[in-house]
């Protein structure tokens, strides 16, 4: 019997400098989650320069691990056509809109980050945390709150702005 199969979930800030960089280094850290950690689920959410970097760089270690899922997480537009979901697949291999976020209003992201979490061993992300402090994170960031929440969770997290 094989190895139990992980689920590894990303987020960060909207705006990254040094996307090469990162993205050489989000490369690196995929490939190991693949490889060594038996992760072969991603969950993606949007609405940051860093979900579009995991989204491109997942995308080619799809070319090379085809049995990898990428799962777009959405946090708008509950009920999508047909469409619109096959424009969605193009660059991830399911998509769906978290039950709990239903009704959440401005709070929308804030529960389909938790859904993500909550599906996930392993949560990949970009966050200055020098800005909020471990005690006193500002309830205004969703990287914050998200962020907080995975050390609640006990998430295995990795930041890659520590890695710069």
């Amino acid at each position: 019997m094989g190895e139990k199969k992980r689920a590894c979930c990303v987020f960060g800030h909207r705006k990254v400098p040094e996307k090469d960089s990162l993205k050489g280094n989000l490369s690196a850290v995929f490939e190991n989650l693949i490889v060594n950690e038996n992760v072969d689920t991603f969950y993606l959410g949007s609405r940051s320069q860093f979900d579009d970097l995991c989204r491109e760089v997942l995308s080619h270690k799809k070319d090379i691990y085809p049995h990898i899922q990428r799962i777009y997480v959405r946090a708008e537009y509950p009920y999508i056509s047909e469409d619109y979901e096959k424009y969605l697949l193009e660059s991830c291999d399911k998509t769906y809109f978290p039950e709990k976020a239903l009704n959440a209003g401005r709070a929308v992201y804030t529960k389909r980050n938790y859904e993500m979490i909550n599906n996930s061993d392993i949560c990949v992300i970009y966050f200055e945390n020098n800005k909020f402090p471990s005690d006193n994170i500002n309830g205004k960031s969703g990287t914050a709150l998200a962020f907080k929440y995975a050390v609640q969770k006990k998430k295995i997290i990795i930041n890659l702005f520590c890695q710069k």
